[in-house]
């Protein structure tokens, strides 16, 4: 994998939902390393041979399984738990979905459709329709801690203890540290993404099952309120070669800002360059970030969306 790993947690060893009374399937000691095979995120319900319609059935309960949990030997609540992301192996297949009733702009595309990506595992790009070609950057998608507070709690919402946050700089390289409010931590990674725009605005990235392997480290009385992390250098030369097409939303109200960017993204794509418009909303959400640029000058505030032109030159 580039990264040896002194443990391997395979990929049948999975659960849905934080709860930290789930028994760990594994226990170590601060400085060793996992490799954590993942299962992508409807947890097997989609195939290579998958069509639409097998989206519109998904089990929604099912969505996003992380592998684990673990045990860290000596870690308390009030603690922070250093993960070091040494190397991500991309499987080569992935899958993006407009799912009915999930997604920025579900108001706008209510019906379901469902694109798979076969790509080299080399981090060649990726194509998605006439002329679109993604590269790659595999990263972590959910990624936390077990929460204090008793009982099984949903996996979508991230939270204060990590989860869901679908942040895609938590990639090779990145330094992540997660508040502790339980013993041992009970750490659990899954939801991996070949690529991803900030944002992920159709609700799906480049969904693919990624071989992960992390380190582990404590940091004693940290008394983190919320997960931080360290990146190892710049964050956007897979995207910045071309330059960018940027929209914007202006107004009091950020998420409309934030919807009113894309939606004018998505006619952009359309008028210009032929994309349907729900294709063209799905391929923003795995490659074009949000930006909040302005959010001082009362009563209104900017948000921009930038969409790479390296992927359509």
């Amino acid at each position: 994998m580039g990264a040896l790993a002194g443990h391997t947690i395979h990929k049948d060893h999975i659960h849905h939902g934080w709860n930290n009374a789930f028994q760990p399937c594994l226990q170590i000691a601060p400085g060793e390393t996992i490799e954590f095979q993942t299962v992508d995120a409807s947890s097997g319900q989609l195939t290579r041979e998958s069509t639409a319609a097998d989206l519109e059935r998904l089990d929604l309960a099912r969505v996003n399984p992380v592998t684990g949990p673990v045990h860290i030997d000596g870690a308390e609540p009030g603690d922070a738990l250093k993960v070091t992301v040494l190397s991500l192996r991309p499987s080569g297949w992935g899958w993006t979905g407009n799912i009915p009733g999930f997604g920025l702009l579900t108001d706008q595309f209510p019906h379901a459709r469902l694109h798979h990506w076969n790509y080299d595992p080399g981090l060649a790009p990726a194509m998605y329709g006439p002329g679109g070609r993604v590269p790659l950057r595999p990263f972590t998608g959910t990624i936390g801690v077990a929460p204090a507070a008793p009982g099984l709690h949903s996996i979508i919402p991230p939270r204060n203890v990590g989860g869901n946050m679908d942040a895609r700089d938590i990639a090779a390289g990145t330094e992540l540290y997660l508040p502790i409010e339980v013993p041992g931590a009970l750490f659990s990674v899954g939801d991996t993404h070949a690529a991803q725009g900030d944002g992920e605005v159709c609700g799906t990235a480049i969904e693919s099952p990624i071989d992960v392997v992390l380190q582990f480290e404590l940091v004693k009385g940290a008394r983190l309120r919320m997960p931080r992390y360290v990146v190892p250098g710049p964050v956007t030369n897979h995207f910045d070669r071309k330059g960018y097409e940027v929209t914007t939303g202006i107004g009091p109200d950020l998420m409309q800002g934030a919807r009113v960017a894309v939606s004018e993204m998505v006619e952009l794509l359309a008028s210009r360059y032929g994309y349907d418009p729900l294709d063209a909303y799905m391929l923003c959400s795995v490659c074009a970030d949000l930006r909040i640029s302005s959010i001082v000058d009362v009563p209104n505030w900017v948000v921009s969306y930038y969409f790479p032109r390296v992927v359509l030159e």
